[in-house]
C-alpha cells in the first residue's frame, strides 16, 4: 500500500470515530474573523507559507519548537500565511497547533491534513483555520467538487494540491481558483524539482498558485516566480534551521 493510501484510510477511520464522539457546529465561529488567505499570497515575490511541522514519514522528527514560537517568528520575518500539518501519526500534529498558530500571530493559517470528509472542513471552521488543503489524489471527483465548495461556503480558501497535469485539470474542473503544485509524489515519498515548473505551465494566468516541497534558497524562490508561482511554501528547511526568523529573512532577501 503506498503512503498516500495509507495516510487515507487511517483518516477515514479516525473521522469516523470522531463523528461519533465530537459532533461540530461550523457555525460557532462567525465568518467575520477569517483572515483572508487568497489574498496574502498575492503579497510577494513569491510570498512565503512558512509551514509549522514537527515530523514527516520521509524525515522523521524535525522541530520541537512551540507553534507559538513558530508563528510569531515567522510573522517577524515577513512569511505571508502559515500552513499547520495536523495530522497526527505520520507528522505529529493537531489541530491545538492551529488554534496556537492563530493566538500568536496576525497570519492567515492554512490547515494541512488530508481532508477527504465534510467534517474535517467544519472542525477546521471552528479551529480558526483560514485554508485547507484539498488533495486532488486523494479524492475522487465528486468529492473533490463537493469539499471545495463546502469550504468555500464556510469562508474557507481551498488550496488544492496538485503534482501532475491531469490533476491540474480536475482542481479547474472543481472550482479550483487557489492551486498548489506539490513536488513530493505522495506514493513514493520522492520529491522532483522539475514538477512545479511543468505543471505552472498548464494552469491559467489567472489562478493563484503555491510550489510546494523541497525549497530551500533564494534561487530556488527566485525561479518559482520566473515560473510564474506567487507563492513558495517551505517547510522542513526552516524547521531544520538554527534560526528560522533568519532564514527566512534571507530567502526573502531581507538582511539579517
Amino acid at each position: 500500500m503506498s503512503f498516500l493510501h495509507e495516510v487515507v484510510a487511517s483518516r477515514e477511520r479516525e473521522v469516523a470515530e470522531a463523528k461519533r464522539h465530537l459532533p461540530l457546529d461550523a457555525t460557532r465561529r462567525s465568518l467575520t474573523d477569517r483572515r483572508d488567505f487568497a489574498a496574502a499570497l498575492r503579497r510577494g515575490s513569491p510570498a512565503i507559507v512558512a509551514e509549522i511541522k514537527r515530523a514527516s514519514p520521509s524525515a522523521g522528527p524535525i522541530a520541537d519548537a512551540s507553534a507559538a514560537e513558530l508563528a510569531r517568528a515567522y510573522e517577524n520575518a515577513g512569511a505571508a500565511a502559515i500552513s499547520v500539518v495536523t495530522e497526527p501519526h505520520w507528522f505529529g500534529g493537531s489541530l491545538d497547533d492551529v488554534r496556537t498558530a492563530r493566538a500568536a500571530c496576525s497570519l492567515p493559517m492554512l490547515r494541512k491534513d488530508f481532508i477527504i470528509d465534510e467534517y474535517q472542513v467544519e472542525e477546521s471552521v471552528c479551529a480558526g483555520a483560514d485554508a485547507v488543503l484539498l488533495i486532488v489524489a486523494a479524492l475522487d471527483q465528486p468529492n473533490l467538487k463537493k469539499l471545495h465548495a463546502l469550504a468555500e461556503s464556510c469562508g474557507l480558501c481551498a488550496l488544492v494540491e496538485v503534482h501532475d497535469e491531469a490533476e491540474a485539470a480536475r482542481a479547474l474542473d472543481a472550482g479550483a481558483t487557489v492551486v498548489g503544485v506539490n513536488n513530493r509524489d505522495l506514493n513514493s515519498l520522492a520529491v522532483d524539482m522539475t514538477t512545479a515548473p511543468r505543471v505552472r505551465r498548464a494552469l491559467p494566468a489567472g489562478i493563484i498558485t503555491v510550489a510546494e516541497s523541497g525549497y530551500q534558497s533564494c534561487d530556488q524562490l527566485r525561479a518559482c516566480y520566473e515560473a510564474g508561482f506567487d507563492a513558495v511554501l517551505v517547510g522542513e528547511a526552516l524547521l531544520r534551521a538554527e534560526s528560522p526568523q533568519a532564514l527566512l529573512r534571507s530567502l526573502r532577501g531581507v538582511p539579517a
